[in-house]
């Protein structure tokens, strides 16, 4: 057994086997990526750096790295299909238009799931149905059109990133996509991808849904980030987009109980 065991850490010291180990990390276990867009502002910002977890969602095609050649040709862009992305998911995905891009957005509507935008508001019909959609959502986030229920906005209170940007008006001059919507169908095996970042983001509302095939995985965690002024953002090395938005759903929570005492205590 130690004659085993030293061999094989023998080879994993050689060049041979460290080139080996990193391919494989990579390829299956952990990658790292840049987010170079505010597409994800402000759950994932410019400058975080982070690794993906490549097995979140089975096992993805390997690819050269830098040159993106798929290494095993003839797949459908999995060796091995595992879970899929749920609703409410980052997920880490090819660019249907250009398969060596990676994207990373939100997970809003899964197969099944019907979904349109009205004055920038997303409204989602679940594929459980009207007593499902009713059971879980508040009466005030709910509409009723086409003789179904529809869910208003159902990520923004569990996902504190998502937001509009009130400068972004319908005035002409930006698309259409960002305000208004028409009523679509996910089809079997694909996701809809929306930013969080809503008014600035490149997304499933200009270039349609994403096939399973194109799913790389998701954001495990964060292991340098740096803002425009090259500072280290201490406060996200380490953490992961649930740690994050724990931290966003606290301090809402503590800036709500301050104006609560302030306007306990103000008297006019």
């Amino acid at each position: 057994m130690k004659e085993k065991l030293h061999k094989i850490y023998k080879f994993s010291n050689s060049w041979t086997g460290t080139v080996i180990i990193v391919l494989f990390v990579i390829f299956f276990v952990a990658q790292a990526f840049r987010i170079p867009s505010g597409s994800m502002k402000d759950s994932l910002l410019v400058g975080d750096h982070l690794f993906a977890k490549k097995f979140a969602y089975g096992i993805s095609t390997p690819h050269l790295p830098f040159l993106e050649i798929p290494l095993i040709p003839g797949t459908d862009g999995h060796i091995y299909d595992g879970d899929t992305p749920e609703r409410g998911d980052i997920v880490i995905f090819r660019y249907p238009h250009n398969t060596q891009i990676h994207y990373v957005k939100r997970c809003v509507a899964t197969a099944g799931d019907e979904l349109f935008l009205i004055d920038k508001n997303l409204y989602v019909h679940f594929k459980e149905g009207d007593e499902y959609i009713k059971e879980n959502y508040p009466k005030d986030e709910l509409m009723y059109f086409g003789g179904k229920v529809w869910a208003k906005n159902p990520y923004m209170k569990e996902h504190p990133g998502i937001h509009h940007d009130t400068k972004i008006i319908d005035n002409g001059r930006y698309p259409q996509e960002i305000f208004n919507f028409s009523p679509i169908l996910v089809e079997e095996g694909y996701y809809f991808m929306m930013g969080d970042n809503r008014d600035h983001s490149n997304d499933s509302r200009f270039w349609g849904a994403v096939p399973y095939g194109l799913v790389e995985g998701t954001p495990w965690f964060i292991y340098f980030s740096m803002d425009d002024n090259y500072e280290i953002r201490w406060d996200r090395v380490g953490k992961t987009p649930t740690d994050l938005e724990g931290d966003k759903i606290l301090k809402r929570a503590q800036d709500e109980r301050i104006r609560e005492d302030k306007d306990d205590h103000d008297i006019y």
